[in-house]
């Protein structure tokens, strides 16, 4: 989907240690990682940002972590998600697939099985996306072109697809546009960036591929 070094991973876990020591780990090998440290404020970003992967602990405060990855799944939350727990039974791992879960690992682990199979979740993330539909059209991931319904392909600049992207991989959702410029345009002060690119690809694709949602912000609208 993009480059190796830029997969999105959500952390949530309430052991202030452990996060560290992960977020750390996972950091030097590239990725960028947002940490939460209980269910509620990982739904929230769940929710409002886009990850490739997601890594949540079983056992967390206000919202527990098979009750946050049914939510996300609920909301067509596309991210793989990897759980953490200190549950080893059966039930527990068929309890935490069942919600939704990719894949489980029981604590204590060690770092290089979770960036394994942090890995491999990426690997999947990728292979099984390489195209997101957008009404008749497509957003093709890997040209990182739009394709029309007529079949004619649409070059992208970066920030045009990346803005794309994310309204395509949650299409039923509404993004703030201050959302939209914390994961797009991480380096512009101002919100007035995201209503410039959603006018270059409405220029380039056709009013209707982005919609907007007055006083809330913008979703994915057809091609």
């Amino acid at each position: 989907m993009r480059g190796a070094g830029s997969n999105r991973l959500l952390l949530v876990e309430d052991d202030a240690d452990l996060a560290e020591s992960l977020a750390e780990a996972l950091g030097h090998e590239g990725y960028l990682v947002d940490r939460a440290f209980d269910g509620q404020r990982g739904l929230h970003l769940g929710l409002t940002r886009a990850y490739d992967v997601m890594v949540i602990d079983r056992v967390l405060p206000a919202l527990d972590g098979l009750a946050l990855v049914t939510r996300l799944r609920a909301r067509a939350v596309p991210a793989r998600t990897l759980m953490l727990t200190a549950l080893g039974t059966v039930d527990d791992r068929v309890a935490g697939l069942d919600a939704g879960a990719d894949d489980y690992l029981v604590k204590p682990f060690d770092l290089d099985e979770l960036s394994a199979r942090v890995r491999a979740l990426c690997r999947r993330a990728s292979e099984s996306a390489q195209v997101l539909r957008i009404g008749a059209g497509l957003l093709d991931l890997a040209p990182r072109d739009a394709v029309l319904a007529d079949g004619t392909r649409v070059a992208l600049s970066a920030r045009e697809f990346e803005l794309l992207w994310v309204l395509a991989a949650r299409p039923n959702a509404v993004h703030p546009r201050d959302v939209l410029r914390r994961r797009v345009f991480e380096e512009a002060a101002a919100t007035s960036i995201v209503d410039t690119y959603v006018y270059y690809l409405r220029r380039k694709l056709g009013r209707a591929v982005v919609r907007t949602v007055h006083g809330l912000g913008y979703r994915l609208g057809t091609l």
